[in-house]
């Protein structure tokens, strides 16, 4: 069934249940079909047709789903685009598209407007909450407007181009990974059968919209079962919004799977916790308070992707009564491809292969390979990189690599761009490292770097919550003490050539706005370099072991 085809066979079944609930509006699946109607009516008037291109620069709201449905009822392509995006990638990315329109909100004008400057194309900028000029510049909604006949879905088939989603540039220019209406299809059938959903689950929507984890999530239980989408206002109301959805199925990054047992063991020291989770009864009550505490209390599907998942923090999640599903995929094909099982220790893997998806490590390389009915048509616009993508069989090169075991589970160990060599010429595999570094409960985030030093050295952005206690001395000493134990500890576990010659503590926070973390909290090792790579053989002469990087 095509994208928009179980859109109007959900609105069609379920018109008075809610479907979305963004901060206190409520949206029913009948509601949600109407805005939809209207929207298209006014796209197709402006003469957006079959195969355009229409950019959706917009935070995750009602907007969002109303507009993306709206495009794909006129067989259009639609562009997500985070509204976390720059000014000059997002003029890159109508610039590259040729986008016929651009679908906005108000409070992102001071960015469409500087984007809309250098993009010709465009012939349509419809803003919620705005208003325009009648030439360029529309307002949305569009008032009493609905569909008429020519606003109505084209035949459409498997082939025809659905969406074009940019990947999130961590290793250079973003690319337009290109979608068909038939991989979405399939990989919605892949998704709801290995993710049982029904229409009493309840799901917290907080990445970007424009992510494919987020979209095909959304879409796999939403469009398919009539289930409500709640979604977060920010991620300063974050906390807030769990405990309003209290999600039945929820998936977050690493990163905040992290700050969560950081803020639990903020209120509960780790020994004090573990201490009172091995009472008979107590253990079980202390289970269910701390899962309340964290909204998570009637969650019976819980995963995460995007990066790996630190073994040890799995385990603290399991004891919790919490276990983690871990996934693996990418953009280029729709995030369908691997998820342990519900209910099976799979820890330390991404589990086995979805239904119809098959994979094999390159014997040479370690790269995992994958195909399925999900992998993309190719990157828009990019013949040589659509070719380097692809190895000349025709399975999809992922660029990780990993192992496959007797069960068939398949386990990353690591990125092949991402290793690097020291000077003593061995290779160092960052992120089993970075796993371990993050796991203290200072470090909001860390990189592991260090091409033709000595030793490799991490790089650590503290939380919000350690910068605040460094300004005072003691603090600050204990918290070194505490690091240079860490540092010590993971050192005992690595290979001579893998061991850190020190910790650096970076003053500037890394963050989306300064272009050194993804909209999903992955680090730009690209920036990182950039950053600070001028320094690296200044810290790693130093002989600390702790450095505080100067603001």
């Amino acid at each position: 069934m095509l994208l928009h085809h179980a859109f109007e066979t959900s609105c069609a079944r379920l018109p008075a249940k809610t479907a979305i609930v963004c901060g206190e509006e409520r949206v029913s699946y009948g509601e949600l079909a109407t805005r939809v109607d209207a929207l298209a009516a006014l796209l197709h008037a402006r003469g957006v047709q079959r195969g355009d291109r229409v950019a959706l620069y917009l935070e995750s709201s009602v907007e969002f789903a109303v507009a993306a449905h709206a495009v794909l009822r006129l067989g259009a392509v639609f562009m997500p685009i985070s509204a976390l995006t720059k000014a000059d990638k997002l003029a890159y990315m109508l610039g590259d598209t040729r986008a016929a329109a651009l679908l906005t909100q108000a409070r992102l004008q001071a960015v469409w407007q500087e984007a809309l400057a250098r993009s010709a194309s465009v012939h349509s900028c419809i803003v919620h909450g705005g208003s325009g000029d009648g030439e360029r510049l529309l307002g949305w909604p569009p008032g009493a407007a609905t569909a008429g006949d020519g606003a109505r879905s084209p035949e459409l088939i498997d082939q025809d181009l659905a969406a074009i989603i940019y990947t999130s540039g961590t290793t250079g220019v973003p690319k337009g990974v290109m979608h068909s209406f038939g991989s979405f299809a399939w990989a919605l059938d892949a998704g709801v059968k290995r993710i049982p959903m029904s229409a009493d689950d309840r799901m917290l929507s907080y990445l970007p919209l424009a992510h494919v984890v987020e979209r095909v999530l959304v879409e796999h239980g939403w469009l398919r079962t009539g289930l409500r989408v709640y979604f977060a206002e920010s991620l300063d109301t974050f906390a807030a919004d769990v405990q309003r959805a209290r999600p039945t199925i929820f998936f977050s990054v690493p990163r905040l799977w992290v700050k969560f047992q950081q803020g639990v063991h903020h209120k509960l020291p780790p020994a004090k916790l573990d201490r009172l989770l091995s009472i008979p009864i107590v253990g079980g009550l202390v289970r269910r308070k701390v899962l309340k505490a964290l909204g998570l209390d009637r969650c019976r599907v819980a995963a995460a992707g995007a990066a790996p998942m630190p073994l040890a923090l799995l385990a603290w999640y399991r004891k919790l009564g919490l276990p983690i599903n871990e996934g693996y995929g990418l953009t280029e094909n729709l995030a369908v491809s691997h998820l342990t099982l519900p209910g099976q220790n799979q820890e330390g893997t991404v589990g086995p292969a979805y239904d119809g998806v098959e994979a094999r490590i390159d014997a040479q390389t370690g790269e995992i390979q994958m195909r399925s009915p999900a992998v993309m048509m190719g990157y828009y616009r990019m013949p040589e990189q659509t070719r380097d993508a692809f190895t000349t069989d025709g399975w999809l090169r992922t660029g990780d690599k990993g192992q496959i075991d007797a069960q068939g589970a398949l386990r990353i160990t690591g990125r092949i761009k991402d290793l690097f060599k020291t000077s003593k010429g061995k290779y160092v595999a960052p992120a089993p490292i970075e796993d371990r570094l993050v796991m203290h409960d200072a470090v909001e985030a860390c990189v592991v770097t260090g091409a033709n030093l000595g030793q490799p050295l991490g790089i650590l952005m503290l939380n919000a919550e350690a910068v605040a206690r460094v300004g005072d001395a003691k603090a600050r000493a204990e918290l070194e003490a505490s690091l240079r134990e860490h540092l010590r500890s993971i050192n005992e576990r690595l290979d001579p050539h893998e061991r850190l010659e020190c910790l650096v503590v970076v003053s500037q926070a890394w963050s989306v706005e300064n272009d050194v973390i993804t909209p999903t909290f992955k680090v730009k090792r690209n920036r990182i370099e950039e950053m600070y790579s001028a320094h690296y053989e200044r810290w790693e002469a130093s002989g600390l072991k702790i450095i505080w990087q100067a603001a």
